[in-house]
């Protein structure tokens, strides 16, 4: 038997019945939706302050986060759309696809009338094309982990292609929606991977072309006149109704904020949870929604001798006070942690009673465990202080808050906690030199095979070797059934929180605000911003 997919606007329309509520969790502001009762207006240019420059504009490419793929979706489609109020996969490059029994071969039916912004058709071998460099990319590339077991990609027509894997890869349709899975065209192709950030050689099938690339300062797109092929739930199946946006970049978010006010920009994105009211006091419209994946959290290099001890990771997670981190350093808008996935996330299942505030039995666990206060307050091991090494990303501006706050509440325990900021780059190379205790981020993708790209022996880089979880997220993988992967997912979770390899502390919630004029930007299924196709502003 194969699973036929046939994606239908009516299908997608009657799934909405089934499954908004469970894709419920977050909220986008009503303006921000396609509004049937108001008439896009043609033309305009807009103007959003973004805090990070891109880094890579290769779609595939590690640039700085969302930043970098809130440009990057507006210059290449995917093959798929996942609809955000329902979850469901729609067209978009492909009009259809088929699963085969085992979920290790896809097959998409591609649309006849896509070009490339250089002129070229979009065929059967761009994909092949796209995807194989991406696997052979390897660890370049930030959406590797999407090709776990990949054979190859057969143009089997013009308009048709199959994707093989060696064993089954379920999560693979929803990874073809995401930006990472972008189809470039050959001439991009034909330029080395490491050559491809600066986005000169970037050709795609997007509604916008780059213009030009100043970095720490700006990224201009132009419209493409002759796009007619965007997702028809963003409501615009024709060119972009903007002629141009310019992504500036503007560190600092009272800058932006600002500049929102005085009327310098016409959306900015990573709005600070302390800057909700100022926008809110103006009367402007925000723009929200959570994110799935990956909650922001601790987790731990098992390689590293001192949270290599489970009883040093639970004594931890009692000692660390989510709820006061988001009260201190977020807002409402944010929801505390309960689980590895963020609810928002399909397969999400709770996981809160691992881990209630509790340091007093932080102490007792420590204490029992050996550890006694050294002369400065902090515990001591046979010669050795319970100092840990943290490292994160500086991309999210609360970040700084809620890490002091968690370094405040395992002191009052006896853990001193060292923390070391940077940029992506220079927090990779950190990641893949093991030399920290703990890692502090998130990772926003809406389906739960992301505990995979987060947690498994393959991927991880903290040094996770569980024979148990790591079947549980290969089967995961290899379910094609949703109910069954469901509960599959729920076991891993259940597994990831027992063994407190993972300390969920709140999860991230996207916010851009927005001028009065400006209509119809919104976040996708992954909470970063959709394509702007849609996007309009009032005439001036």
């Amino acid at each position: 038997m194969r699973i036929r997919t046939t994606l239908g606007v009516a299908a997608a329309l009657s799934a909405v019945l089934v499954l908004s509520a469970c894709a419920s969790g977050g909220t986008t502001n009503p303006a921000s939706t396609p509004d049937a009762s108001a008439k896009p207006v043609d033309g305009g240019d807009l103007t959003f302050a973004v805090a990070n420059d891109p880094i890579s504009l290769n779609p595939s490419g590690t640039g700085s986060g969302n930043d970098t793929l809130y440009v990057t979706r507006q210059l290449v489609d995917s093959l798929l759309y996942q609809n955000p109020d329902t979850n469901t996969l729609e067209p978009w490059l492909a009009t259809s696809y088929t699963v085969n029994d085992d979920a290790t071969v896809f097959t998409f039916e591609l649309r006849d009338d896509v070009t490339f912004s250089d002129g070229t058709s979009l065929t059967a071998e761009s994909v092949k094309a796209t995807f194989d460099d991406i696997v052979a990319a390897g660890a370049l590339s930030q959406s590797i982990s999407a090709f776990v077991g990949y054979q190859e990609t057969v143009a089997v027509d013009d308009h048709t292609v199959e994707v093989h894997f060696a064993k089954p890869n379920a999560a693979f349709p929803q990874a073809t929606s995401s930006v990472g899975l972008g189809i470039v065209g050959a001439s991009t192709l034909a330029v080395p991977y490491a050559q491809r950030a600066d986005g000169k050689a970037l050709v795609g099938t997007g509604p916008f072309t780059l213009a030009s690339y100043t970095k720490d300062v700006s990224t201009v797109l132009d419209k493409r006149d002759d796009y007619a092929w965007g997702p028809a739930s963003l409501g615009n199946d024709g060119a972009a109704h903007l002629d141009s946006v310019t992504f500036q970049i503007v560190p600092e978010a009272s800058v932006r904020t600002g500049g929102l006010e005085s009327d310098q920009f016409d959306v900015i994105g990573g709005v600070q949870p302390t800057d909700v009211p100022v926008v809110q006091a103006a009367n402007l419209p925000l723009v929200h929604r959570a994110n799935p994946g990956i909650s922001f959290g601790l987790t731990f290099n098992e390689a590293r001798p001192i949270v290599s001890d489970i009883v040093v990771r639970e004594a931890i997670a009692s000692a660390v006070n989510a709820e006061e981190v988001r009260d201190t350093s977020l807002n409402e808008l944010f929801n505390v942690g309960t689980s590895a996935l963020a609810k928002n996330t399909p397969s999400y299942a709770d996981q809160s009673s691992n881990f209630e505030y509790d340091p007093d039995h932080a102490a007792k666990l420590l204490k029992d465990d050996g550890w006694t206060k050294g002369s400065d307050g902090i515990l001591e091991k046979d010669g050795q202080r319970l100092a840990l090494d943290l490292i994160w990303i500086t991309n999210f501006g609360p970040n700084q808050t809620s890490l002091e706050l968690i370094q405040q509440q395992l002191k009052k325990v006896g853990i001193e906690l060292n923390l070391s900021g940077s940029v992506v780059p220079d927090f990779i190379a950190k990641q893949d030199a093991g030399d920290f205790d703990i890692t502090w981020g998130n990772l926003s993708r809406a389906d739960g095979d992301v505990l995979r790209t987060q947690f498994s022996k393959a991927t991880t880089k903290t040094r996770i070797d569980d024979p148990e979880l790591e079947a549980l997220l290969q089967a995961q993988l290899a379910e094609p059934d949703p109910t069954k992967r469901d509960a599959i997912l729920a076991d891993a979770q259940a597994r990831i929180a027992s063994q407190y390899y993972q300390i969920p502390v709140h999860e991230l919630t996207s916010i851009l605000g927005t001028q009065d004029d400006v209509h119809d930007v919104s976040l996708g299924a992954d909470s970063r911003l959709d394509s702007l196709v849609a996007a309009w502003k009032d005439a001036s």
